[in-house]
């Protein structure tokens, strides 16, 4: 009986993630600390897409999406550039872009690390704050 060396089992691919050390992590981790959304929006945004109404003014505040009553179009542009940075993306249909939100594999990983170490997302600081102004404003800038 012979014995013949097959080749180890495939192991499925996975999306390799990206280091909180990495510029792109901290770049995208300030835009998130900066935002007005709360984690449980991202969490949610983890399993399934979340519309843009569900955010806004009154529905934000009695989800628990927000703090406080965003409309539409700061909900938006927030979204935009939480998009910018890699954190969201715009879900498709048949007909072109929706009014709905989802994570990318980014947002997976900065939502998973702030759901496991506090549960909620840390304040931003001052300088955060300003950083993200600036990035937004001038997107490089101070890369």
């Amino acid at each position: 009986m012979s014995l013949v060396n097959s080749p180890p089992p495939a192991s499925p691919k996975s999306t390799p993630s990206i280091l909180p050390s990495h510029p792109s992590w901290k770049r995208a981790d300030r835009a998130l600390r900066c935002s007005p959304f709360q984690l449980s929006l991202f969490i949610a945004m983890r399993s399934q897409s979340i519309p843009l109404a569900a955010m806004s003014a009154p529905a934000g505040v009695t989800i628990g999406y927000t703090r406080n009553p965003l409309t539409e179009l700061r909900a938006e542009n927030s979204l935009l550039w939480l998009i910018q940075v890699g954190l969201l993306r715009r879900e498709v249909d048949g007909q072109g872009i929706t009014d709905r939100f989802r994570l990318t594999p980014l947002g997976r990983n900065i939502v998973e690390h702030w759901e496991q170490k506090l549960g909620e997302l840390p304040p931003a600081s001052f300088g955060d704050r300003l950083r993200n102004f600036i990035d937004r404003l001038i997107p490089g800038f101070l890369r």
